[in-house]
């Protein structure tokens, strides 16, 4: 067997449903079951959803207080009044900010932009900010991604006579700030037919309304912005990144210009991964570690010069940040394993003074991917004995609701049911701790806690090709909600099995199946070269491509995962340093079978995997299943290994069986050999084999072991006497059959035992074991997780 890193849940498919789509939309059945599974099964949705390009930007009056907002901006706009864009350090953040900057610009305002300082002000809207903005003259407040929990603020605002209009998309709390206008797709009676917009999506709609028509030269900056903040990416999100993408790939907008050269990517071949990657991290890097300010300015260039010196800035910040993420994963991580192990903590809380809290979002993304728990990392202020922090959070276990119930605890706190911020006492740390672990043991399952993976749909290589692959991309752009296809392909032979790459760890192999053959790598999978036999039925799962090289145009995919159900035989035979292969073995669940004592003086093992077996009852109790079974040298006979094994479900077999080579030969004699040998033994009655045996075995060109053998049996059977090497015929009163003979059977079962486990090819050993151990296959709750 080989079991797979996660749990694999395939979709169902409706074969109705594809075939229908497949025959009214003129496409694969690949795309048709892909669109089925993903809950789009009638015909005119399934087209708007492949065609969205063509479909209109909702109407942004349907936003509730869009028409009072654009009258007072307007006015503010007639009047030079100044006004203020208020905005959040993130990539979501920052593009709002230059979205609604350009609009407003380009439309005559008086306007300029702030974003506060992740570590001296923190998230969101501050009453500094805006008594200091009402002391400079500014009379419209307008936020942007971020105020819907900024109640005391815009109570400020009013005190301080400014008009706030409030632009988010964040979860709304049940008390809403008596803000001039509040812009929120879910905001209150709203009619808006797409509550899932970005923050600067919503920005995009004000914008929209502003300029009348929807201004799609933005559309880079939007696609971009929503990209980075993980919305989901259908309906009008899906509109806007797929125009988005193709403003963004003829872009001259300074500053993306500048960043991607930093980056080293080509806008013209930009798509959803280049922006989730290398554009969007870049955005977010300024905020993380200092001040977002410099991000903005680059979006709002106009001067080539200006915005390649800010990309550099920006493209430095960036890799301090990577060395400063990894830093502060390695302790994050040391920290989970030894004080708070998973296996005891339902939800992972940690924190330490230092650590930077522009960057433990990330870290905690990290956490969570690795232990699959919920993860809160803080960063702690001993001047202040405040901790703020970012949650990451996994299916099941909603984290903003979580932290609602805790907030007495929390001074500030925001976000989704999948991330959030927050900010608490360190002292209350603990609190919180507890608190969660007791919410996550009610809310989530065991199972809960095994990471999985979604899978589109199987896939039969007879319909993977490279015209199917390339409709699939009619689905694209990918992301939340909408995430790039995964597919499983299920009991292929694999072929051609090996590692690559400098330092062999990638994997590459052929699947074959019944209609086709495809390629497969697999980065950084390089080691599950050692764990799939020769004749295994693999299943794996991972995304299709086209591969592309020298001209050539073939169809492959990249392995995410595999996984065998059946037990597997791995042929060792022959090889005679065991350090080679020992070390690629599994590293738990391995029993390594000796059957002599001399074997164990050959190899260096761990003696707890050692399982020495010299007699029936030993080889019956021992228990494998599940195991990964070594036999390191041969059984004195069948029998024994057969007690062993019989009716018995390992996951693996490695057979070695090393043995003396001159403990066996290939061949028992004839009984026309012993009829030969008796017939000349009769002719002289006596024979000294010591004097002339030498020349019998030349004669007959037989063995010193086979007269040996052959004067044996015929002791056994009375047939002779033997004295002193002299062998005298003696008179037989009954019929005797060679298999009497003790050694004559004790022969045959060893060529038994050495055809069966020895000279046999890997397939003849294959069935050996095939005829005798169980076949349970994955476990039956586990097959309800994996298929």
């Amino acid at each position: 067997m080989l079991q797979p890193n996660t749990r694999w849940i395939v979709r169902k498919t409706d074969e109705k449903a594809v075939q229908i789509l497949t025959d009214e939309l003129d496409i694969s059945p690949l795309t048709a079951t892909l669109l089925v599974n993903r809950g789009i099964s009638d015909p005119a949705e399934a087209y708007r959803f492949l065609h969205i390009e063509k479909e209109d930007f909702h109407d942004p009056f349907l936003l509730q207080d869009m028409k009072k907002a654009v009258e007072r901006i307007r006015q503010a706009i007639k009047e030079q009044e100044k006004i203020l864009v208020y905005g959040d350090y993130d990539a979501d953040g920052v593009t709002s900010t230059a979205v609604l900057m350009t609009a407003l610009r380009e439309l005559g305002a008086s306007a300029e932009f702030y974003i506060p300082n992740r570590f001296t002000e923190g998230y969101g809207p501050n009453e500094k900010a805006f008594r200091r903005a009402a002391d400079n003259g500014v009379k419209l407040i307008i936020t942007v991604d971020t105020g819907i929990a900024s109640v005391h603020e815009a109570e400020v605002a009013k005190q301080l006579g400014l008009d706030l209009i409030i632009t988010d998309h964040h979860e709304i709390r049940p008390e809403i700030p008596p803000a001039y206008a509040i812009i929120h797709p879910r905001h209150g009676g709203t009619h808006y037919p797409f509550p899932d917009l970005a923050g600067v999506g919503v920005t995009f709609k004000l914008a929209h309304a502003l300029y009348g028509t929807a201004p799609e030269q933005l559309l880079d900056l939007v696609a971009v912005g929503t990209i980075a903040d993980l919305v989901p990416l259908h309906g009008e999100n899906r509109l806007i990144v797929k125009k988005g993408l193709r403003v963004l790939s003829r872009s001259e907008r300074p500053g993306l210009v500048a960043l991607s050269k930093q980056a080293g990517v080509n806008l013209a071949e930009a798509n959803e991964e280049t922006v989730g990657f290398t554009i969007g991290p870049r955005l977010n890097a300024a905020g993380r570690l200092y001040s977002a300010d410099p991000a903005a300015e680059l979006l709002l260039s106009k001067d080539d010069g200006t915005a390649e010196m800010l990309a550099r800035d920006i493209e430095q910040l960036n890799n301090e940040r990577k060395d400063i993420v990894a830093e502060i994963t390695k302790e994050a991580v040391e920290m989970v394993e030894t004080l708070y192990p998973p296996s005891e903590n339902h939800v992972l809380v940690i924190g330490k003074e230092g650590w930077n809290p522009g960057v433990i979002g990330i870290v905690a993304s990290r956490l969570t991917e690795k232990f699959y728990r919920p993860a809160i990392v803080l960063g702690y202020d001993k001047e202040t004995g405040k901790a703020k922090g970012s949650a990451r959070s996994i299916k099941g276990f909603d984290l903003f609701a979580n932290l609602l119930s805790c907030s007495d605890l929390l001074e500030h706190f925001g976000g989704h049911p999948m991330a959030a911020g927050m900010t608490l006492s360190v002292t209350d740390v603990e609190e919180l701790r507890s608190r969660l672990n007791v919410a996550a043991r009610d809310q989530l399952s065991e199972k809960d806690l095994v990471p999985f993976t979604d899978i589109d749909a199987e896939a039969l290589l007879s319909e993977v090709g490279v015209d199917s692959i390339k409709e699939l991309d009619m689905l694209a752009p990918y992301g939340v909600g909408n995430p790039k296809p995964k597919f499983m392909i299920s009991g292929a032979d694999p072929q051609d099995i090996r590692k690559i790459g400098t330092d062999q760890n990638h994997l590459k192999l052929t699947l074959k199946q019944a209609g086709g053959m495809l390629d497969g790598i697999g980065f950084n999978l390089g080691y599950l070269a050692d764990s799939i036999s020769p004749d295994a039925q693999l299943s794996v799962i991972g995304e299709l491509a086209i591969n592309e090289w020298n001209n050539m145009r073939k169809p492959q995919i990249f392995i995410r995962d595999a996984s065998i159900s059946n037990w597997q035989l791995f042929d060792m035979r022959g090889k005679r340093r065991p350090d080679s292969w020992i070390p690629l073995l599994p590293k738990k669940n391995v029993y390594f079978i000796v059957f002599r004592q001399q074997t164990l003086d050959e190899f260096s093992l761990d003696a707890s995997q050692v399982k020495f077996i010299s007699y029936y009852e030993a080889a019956k109790e021992l228990a494998i299943d599940g195991k990964s079974v070594v036999f390191l040298d041969i059984p004195p006979n069948l029998s024994l290994l057969e007690n062993l094994i019989e009716g018995k479900a390992p996951d693996r077999i490695y057979a070695h069986f090393s043995h003396d080579q001159g403990q066996f030969f290939r061949t028992i004699p004839t009984r026309e050999h012993f009829k030969w040998y008796y017939a000349f033994l009769a002719k002289r009655r006596t024979f000294d084999v010591r004097k002339y045996g030498k020349e019998l075995e030349t004669y007959r060109g037989w063995s010193e072991e086979t007269v040996r053998f052959m004067t044996k049996v015929f002791f056994e059977l009375e047939f002779v006497t033997i004295k002193d090497g002299m062998i005298v015929l003696n008179q037989v009163k009954m019929k005797k059959d060679l298999s009497d003979s003790p050694a004559y059977q004790q022969k045959q079962a060893d060529i038994e035992l050495e055809n069966a486990l020895i000279y046999s090819s890997y397939q003849e050993l294959r069935q050996w074991f095939e005829k005798r151990v169980a076949h349970s296959g994955y476990h039956e709750e586990e097959v309800d997780a994996w298929t």
